[in-house]
């Protein structure tokens, strides 16, 4: 049998009294580091409450342990295996790849819930759980920062909140990488001066969690101008960009985080944002398209690859008329929209011929 338990996020003191009379019946114990910042001390703490002996065994495991999971279904067909998570243990999209995996090799699995960091910064930031988009983690890789904008943006034209994970990593020397918020902030700061969208601006409303479920716990409010110079000390942390706020949420966020500014609603500013965006962006999208066209017909000696790529080059084409023409008929979100599917063909052109029409 397969258990997957979530320990919470108050270390091993947020273990339910259930969970330990099931982690005391396994085999083996496998304890997640890569999802969240257990410390060698929180890992020492959970094998001496568990009582790791002889017919007990406890392990830390890395990502690609799990990710593989191979060895951890084939001892659950006979043995009773725990894999043990900080916080819920069905929030990363590893575990739940491994729950699929694991029913339906016919292994019997259960799980064991626990309060999840995300849930816990949404409630004691005062915010409501409906009003929130979809989630984005913001990497070390500056490629990662188009994609958080992007979904920023997607977030804002219906009104929700953006919940922007940072990215936690783990040596092999269990020495822990925090992203710091500043990073986010500031890599957010340098797209929006390529887009001018003021999608994230100094005058954006943003909330960063710190710690959350600690006794060193942190939660700062106020906009990007005010928070870019703090010292946000240790990780994991996480950052909330606001859309429309309810009058109960900027009274909660005003009471019970570190507000340093008023709350601001930032889709005020988004349709105009949205109307700039696609002006400016469309004219550059159609000279990328036309050079990588004249360097197509000049360097590719296969008709077939020629006229296949062509192809992909006209139906970016076609997409950046689609989104002037919504434009014109107001339709703001089917506009982005049609520019980022443009957007999405000229780079996997550009990512297929190893030539970037963006900086010719």
């Amino acid at each position: 049998m397969l258990w997957f338990i979530g320990i919470g996020i108050n270390g091993y003191r947020g273990i339910s009294l259930y969970a330990l009379d099931v982690m005391k019946s396994c085999n083996v114990i496998y304890i997640d580091t890569f999802t969240s910042a257990l410390t060698k001390m929180d890992i020492g703490d959970l094998k001496h409450i568990i009582k790791e002996n002889e017919n007990r065994k406890i392990s830390a495991v890395q990502r690609w342990f799990v990710e593989d999971g191979r060895m951890i279904l084939e001892q659950s067909k006979n043995n009773n295996i725990a894999l043990l998570t900080y916080g819920d243990p069905l929030i990363a999209t590893t575990h739940t790849e491994l729950y699929v995996r694991a029913v339906r090799n016919f292994i019997k699995t259960d799980v064991i819930h626990a309060a999840s960091g995300i849930t816990s910064l949404i409630g004691e930031a005062g915010l409501h759980m409906y009003k929130f988009g979809r989630t984005v983690t913001l990497m070390l890789a500056p490629q990662s920062v188009i994609s958080v904008y992007n979904t920023i943006l997607d977030n804002l034209l219906v009104g929700n909140h953006t919940m922007i994970l940072t990215e936690y990593s783990n040596d092999d020397d269990g020495k822990p990488f925090f992203l710091d918020p500043r990073h986010v902030l500031s890599s957010l700061l340098e797209i929006e001066k390529q887009s001018k969208c003021k999608i994230f601006y100094e005058e954006t409303f943003v909330i960063v969690g710190s710690r959350i479920g600690t006794k060193q716990k942190n939660i700062v409010s106020g906009k990007v101008r005010s928070l870019i110079d703090t010292n946000f000390g240790v990780g994991p942390h996480s950052v909330i960009v606001t859309g429309s706020l309810h009058f109960t949420e900027s009274d909660a966020l005003l009471t019970l985080t570190n507000n340093m500014d008023a709350p601001v609603d930032n889709t005020l500013t988004i349709d105009r944002a949205s109307i700039t965006m696609v002006k400016n962006y469309a004219p550059k999208a159609k000279k990328a398209i036309e050079q990588m066209k004249n360097i197509v017909r000049a360097n590719d000696n296969s008709v077939i690859n020629n006229n296949g790529s062509i192809e992909v080059l006209n139906n970016a084409e076609y997409y950046i008329d689609d989104a002037e023409r919504f434009l014109r008929q107001g339709k703001l979100e089917l506009a982005v929209l049609s520019i980022g599917y443009a957007e999405g063909l000229i780079d996997a052109l550009r990512f297929q011929r190893g030539i970037n029409p963006w900086l010719l």
